[in-house]
């Protein structure tokens, strides 16, 4: 009888072992290249020092603490290591990605064991001070570094790496900078979320039952975390601004050309009537403006033939009465309560500092969007989609895009004909009908439109005479995972339409959710307001709940006029301190 158990024991386990072998013989090589990729990751973060799975010391955090121009200033000098600045934030990105799933790739290794340009740990004649010594600055993982992958979340892109740096990497390795990390992404960088099949869905630091935003969303949750200083992201339609109104944290999306792009990779290659810029994130805003500052310094146009030579224009504004236009909704999604509160907070503080806040109604957001996305997906999506594997995820927006510009145009005519008859929906009904290939013809006679819209804006901003809008970043706060399809890519018009402007455009935290000042009134789904509203707006507020996302992050976004990052940045400032004026400074949480 043993003898018969250990046959058929052993039995089991050759059946199991061949079962085994048979899965990954026939597992595919999308699944094969994704399973490759996270455990690549997981192991470049075993091999790190244990110290890095240890509580931050009283010496970590007062290196975490440091802004930007100290950290800088002290590494330079040499009082401050590189392995002691690798060791704190090192910590930080262990934590976050454990808790939020933010990484794509981990360095921080090579960056340990790589000559330190400047700092104690440098047994070499100490070289000229460089401007960005020593600041940990994340990659996201559409920007190349030579010998590292850039997926752009697609797991066709694995093992192919990159034969040279772009642009901004060799500017900050000229510059001192230390690259610790590249972040996570959505496949193809297009999304409300960042989920992937190549790296997981990472969440948001606050509530990890909502999304971080995308498709910079992994940076915004490091940051958030505090695992980076500086997080260099992209933005076509808001990919640094969502994760920063979503996360808690700053950016700001340039004009085209003011911050060196080449070497990231687009969503759209090749599109250039609405353009993919790259652009900074950071914790702090002195932590933005001085990197800004220090990467013009930097000269970027010698490293970028897309930059433009123009030099960092000091500006003060701070004893300036200012005149802020506020863009109250956008024609497609009210804000919400939430989103709406932190707007009115922003106006009241400024009105109280002196300044101009005034109602501004601006050429019709729905009607440049429209040309935008029709502009985006002229190829019928193919730049987008050509790159996707036959069982590799997409983000549930990219699926409802695929579906809709697949549907035949006669189809597509029918329906928003219905639309407008039972909705009376002009918004949804003109997407429809107009998201489909575009000929050449089509596609130059849109840009035409598009310039016009451009110099209506012109024209209305001119007439008015502001220094600043302001306005929501998007309609909801950080959404729930999954409810992506519900929001749609549209909710994202907010920023997205000053892409297509390409004006200069800032999100700054400015408060939380909080359950009873943000609740939506008592049966509202049953009120005049819902029933007025479109059929997108209704399923953007299906997934808002002011009780289930109390204690998110909510920020405003602040724009200025082309090629005006200086003075952007000098308005979030004043936003920023009207808010602290009035005992409304904004406190991040601590992970």
């Amino acid at each position: 009888m043993e003898a018969l158990k250990e046959a058929v024991s052993c039995a089991w386990s050759v059946l199991c072992s061949n079962l085994l072998f048979l899965q990954m013989f026939f597992q595919s090589q999308h699944r094969r290249d994704c399973a490759a990729k996270q455990e690549e990751r997981q192991r470049k973060l075993d091999e790190l020092p244990s110290s890095f799975f240890e509580a931050c010391t009283e010496t970590d955090n007062e290196v975490l603490d440091l802004p930007l121009s100290e950290l800088v200033q002290r590494h330079n000098a040499g009082s401050l290591s590189t392995a002691s600045i690798l060791n704190a934030y090192g910590k930080k990105v262990v934590l976050a990605q454990k808790t939020t799933n933010c990484l794509a790739g981990v360095m921080i290794q090579e960056a340990l064991v790589s000559p330190s340009p400047t700092g104690s740990d440098c047994t070499d004649i100490p070289e000229r001070p460089k401007p960005l010594s020593g600041v940990p600055v994340s990659i996201k993982d559409c920007i190349d570094i030579e010998g590292y992958d850039t997926t752009v979340g697609y797991s066709s892109k694995v093992n192919h790496p990159a034969s040279s740096s772009a642009a901004i990497v060799r500017l900050l390795h000229d510059a001192g900078a230390i690259t610790h990390v590249k972040t996570a992404v959505p496949p193809g960088l297009l999304g409300l979320e960042t989920s992937s099949d190549l790296f997981g869905r990472t969440s948001n630091p606050y509530n990890e039952k909502y999304s971080s935003g995308a498709s910079t969303g992994g940076g915004g949750a490091l940051l958030a975390c505090r695992g980076s200083v500086i997080e260099i992201g992209t933005d076509l339609g808001g990919s640094v601004r969502v994760p920063a109104h979503f996360c808690g944290v700053y950016a700001m999306r340039s004009s085209i050309g003011r911050f060196p792009a080449q070497g990231a990779l687009s969503p759209i290659p090749g599109l250039e009537s609405v353009v993919t810029i790259s652009a900074p994130m950071s914790r702090r805003l002195e932590d933005l403006e001085e990197f800004w500052k220090r990467v013009v310094e930097m000269r970027p146009w010698e490293y970028d033939h897309t930059c433009v030579p123009l030099p960092w224009r000091p500006i003060d504004l701070q004893e300036t009465k200012l005149k802020f236009g506020v863009v109250w909704q956008d024609g497609i999604i009210s804000p919400s309560p939430a989103c709406r509160r932190a707007l009115e907070w922003v106006c009241d503080a400024l009105e109280k500092q002196g300044h101009e806040v005034v109602d501004f109604s601006p050429p019709s957001i729905p009607e440049g969007l429209n040309v935008g996305l029709q502009l985006c997906f002229g190829d019928g999506g193919a730049g987008f989609f050509e790159t996707l594997r036959k069982d590799e995820k997409l983000d549930p927006v990219m699926v409802a895009v695929r579906s809709l510009l697949a549907m035949p145009l006669f189809l597509k005519k029918i329906l928003a004909t219905i639309t407008r008859k039972l909705t009376g929906d002009e918004v949804w009904a003109s997407m429809l009908e107009t998201l489909h290939l575009k000929s050449p013809a089509e596609e130059r006679a849109l840009v035409v439109s598009r310039d016009e819209y451009k110099a209506k804006w012109h024209q209305a901003w001119e007439n008015e005479g502001f220094d600043f809008l302001l306005t929501v970043p998007h309609a909801l706060p950080a959404i729930p995972t999954g409810s992506a399809e519900k929001v749609t890519l549209v909710s994202a018009s907010y920023m997205m339409i000053f892409n297509i402007l390409d004006y200069v455009a800032g999100v700054l935290p400015v408060t939380f959710v909080d359950r009873k000042s943000d609740a939506l009134p008592k049966d509202f789904m049953k009120s005049d307001d819902y029933k007025n509203m479109g059929l997108i707006s209704k399923g953007a507020y299906s997934v808002y709940d002011a009780d289930e996302m109390h204690g998110l992050p909510l920020g405003v976004q602040i724009v200025g006029r082309r090629f005006e990052e200086e003075k952007v940045l000098q308005g979030m400032k004043i936003v920023e301190d009207a808010l602290e004026a009035c005992d409304r400074k904004f406190i991040p949480r601590e992970f």
